[in-house]
């Protein structure tokens, strides 16, 4: 994902796009690319959670120094 991205809008962005996913209106031609975008978007997500938790960890375990 070479974009800067927050983790506010990936969310968001993954919100719209099940949203668009459970829509009578989806069309089936664009569900492969709903389906990698979001797998994308979830990656992300998931390494901001993890590098923040590290980071966390690494604060507080500062504290008790």
């Amino acid at each position: 994902m070479s974009e800067q991205l927050s983790y506010a809008s990936a969310i968001a962005e993954l919100e719209q796009i099940v949203a668009k996913m459970q829509s009578d209106n989806c069309d089936i031609d664009s569900l492969s690319g709903y389906t990698t975008r979001a797998m994308e978007l979830l990656k992300y997500c998931k390494q901001k959670l993890f590098t923040t938790d590290e980071e966390v960890k690494k604060c507080l375990e500062s504290l008790n120094s």
